[in-house]
């Protein structure tokens, strides 16, 4: 049996990672850090466009590809492992709960933009404090609109659009929401990740349009999670490469650090980490791809496994560099605050861990 991506999949995540190779990675990520008159790279995102990989879950009769799981799970690595300062990663996850959620009508009015790169999609289901990304938001439909805040979103302050939780009869759903309107105020908000644009949108009777109900959510969710894993591990393998490269080429004490059992551990610990996220992270992008049944278990697996991968690494990756790795000059800062951005992007690792719990429970329960 072959539990491998395609070929054709692989060749165009080789494709992708050539292109981010040249035009993104930690450089471009600083630079961005150092202009605060730039949202984004919009050279990048034109370039980004060009290859195709915004339009790769569009239906073909929208203008797009019209590919499956497996592109998009591994052009979701790619764009973690290259730190690029775009709204590839939210417009990606928007374009997933318009094709889980969305009505005919929807994908008519936004797919096309999505294709050809004139329309930036956001996703948001935070509102400022600990929250489940399941449970009850406050924002609700109220003065014939939308009311409430969502805050951080990721790369709100530049989007068109936005998919947002909402409170339903029985749980979030998703509503769509036009960032063109006055009553969707949206302003930029400092957080950890320096790199990739986040803002608060506040909501004043803003008119927006039913995606789907509580079920139809919480099965974009899993797709999510899946997604982002593979996002995890992308930015993960990129700061274990940094790290044993590091290793391998400083000295101290007469040899390089590399040499020394501590630092070895470290790096074994880290790959046997990665191994384990990817082989969660391969089943739950069949599960996606197959629309499966497991596809809550295997997600939860997914989303767990890569945020211990990436958190560990990012962390042992700051620990092996030794001082200067705490440094504003060192590009370690920008693994750190990845991981740190992920790990809350789409609830915690607590939240995944619980989640999974209770789909192998019901799982055992049905085959009981």
């Amino acid at each position: 049996m072959n539990f491998d991506f395609s070929e054709e999949a692989r060749e165009l995540q080789a494709q992708a990672r050539r292109f981010f190779d040249a035009e993104a990675g930690p450089d471009a990520a600083r630079r961005i850090l150092n202009d605060e008159e730039r949202a984004f790279d919009t050279e990048m995102w034109s370039g980004i466009v060009d290859l195709g990989l915004t339009a790769l879950r569009v239906p073909e009769v929208h203008g797009g590809l019209g590919l499956g799981a497996e592109e998009i799970c591994l052009i979701s690595e790619e764009a973690g492992r290259s730190l690029a300062p775009v709204p590839l990663m939210s417009t990606l996850l928007f374009t997933e709960a318009l094709l889980v959620a969305g009505t005919p009508q929807q994908h008519e009015r936004w797919l096309p933009g999505i294709a050809d790169g004139s329309v930036i999609g956001c996703f948001g289901w935070g509102e400022g404090r600990s929250q489940l990304p399941t449970a009850m938001p406050d924002t609700r439909m109220a003065k014939g609109g939308l009311v409430g805040m969502k805050v951080p979103v990721a790369d709100a302050p530049i989007a068109h659009v936005a998919a947002l939780t909402v409170a339903g009869d029985d749980g979030p759903r998703l509503y769509l929401v036009d960032l063109a309107q006055d009553a969707a105020a949206v302003e930029r908000v400092d957080v950890l990740d320096l790199v990739r644009l986040h803002g608060r949108i506040a909501l004043d009777g803003a008119r927006a349009e039913p995606m789907g109900g509580t079920s139809a959510f919480s099965d974009f969710l899993d797709k999510a999670a899946v997604l982002t894993s593979f996002e995890a591990i992308g930015t993960q393998d990129a700061a274990m490469t940094m790290a044993v490269t590091y290793a391998r080429e400083r000295v101290a004490f007469g040899q390089r650090i590399g040499r020394y059992q501590a630092v070895k551990h470290k790096a074994a610990d880290m790959y046997v980490k990665q191994q384990l996220a990817v082989a969660h992270a391969m089943h739950g992008a069949w599960a996606f791809a197959a629309d499966a049944p497991e596809l809550r278990q295997a997600a939860a697996a997914a989303r767990t496994a890569s945020l211990d991968a990436l958190t560990f690494t990012a962390e042992e990756n700051v620990q092996i560099h030794g001082g200067i790795g705490f440094t504003w000059e060192s590009d370690c800062q920008f693994y750190y605050r990845r991981a740190r951005a992920l790990s809350a992007g789409l609830g915690s690792r607590g939240f995944w861990s619980e989640r999974l719990v209770r789909a192998l429970e019901q799982r055992n329960a049905e085959t009981a």
